[in-house]
C-alpha cells in the first residue's frame, strides 16, 4: 500500500527539520541587553555539523559552539545555506573577533586569539546591534560543557 503525502506536509516536515536540529540543548544568552537563544554544539559531531543543511534561522536564534579548552578555531560554510556572522569568544566571555561568512563557501574564517566558544547568528546580527570585539556575553556558563 503506497502512502501519499501532501505537498504542504512535505514542506512543513522539511522546514521543521532545517530550522532546529533534533535534540540539541539551547541556552539563553544576553549581549548588551539583546537576548538570543542558541543551540549548543558541545560534541565533536555537533560542532562538525553545525548549521549545515539548514535554509533558515528564527530571529534572534543561532548556534553556540563549545570547545574543551581555549585555542585557535576556524570555521567554513560548506553545505551551509544561511549567510552567517560568527563571534569568536574567549574563556572570560569576551568577543575576540566577528567575521561575516558567505553561504556554501570553503573560505576559512579564523579566530584572532584562543577561543573557548564561537557563536553563529544570521549575517549582520552583531553589526545591527553595535556588538563589537571586547563585548562580554552573559549566560555562557549555563551552556553544556564540551564533552569531546
Amino acid at each position: 500500500m503506497a502512502i501519499r503525502l501532501s505537498p504542504a506536509f512535505v514542506f512543513f516536515a522539511l522546514f521543521a527539520a532545517t530550522t532546529r536540529a533534533a535534540g540539541l540543548p539551547t541556552v539563553e544568552l544576553n549581549i548588551k541587553g539583546h537576548r538570543l537563544v542558541a543551540e549548543v554544539a558541545a560534541t565533536e559531531a555537533t560542532r562538525t555539523t553545525g548549521l549545515m543543511n539548514r535554509f533558515s534561522l528564527q530571529p534572534d536564534h543561532g548556534m553556540l559552539f563549545v570547545f574543551k579548552e581555549p585555542g585557535p578555531q576556524a570555521f567554513w560554510m560548506k553545505n551551509t545555506y544561511v549567510p552567517l556572522s560568527i563571534a569568536f569568544i574567549d574563556g572570560d566571555g569576551r568577543i575576540i573577533n566577528i567575521e561575516d561568512m558567505a553561504p556554501q563557501t570553503e573560505n576559512t574564517h579564523p579566530s584572532r586569539g584562543p577561543a573557548l566558544y564561537a557563536l553563529e547568528m544570521k549575517k549582520g546580527w552583531f553589526a545591527d546591534r553595535n556588538i563589537a570585539p571586547g563585548t562580554r556575553i552573559e549566560g555562557l556558563a549555563k551552556a553544556a560543557p564540551a564533552r569531546e
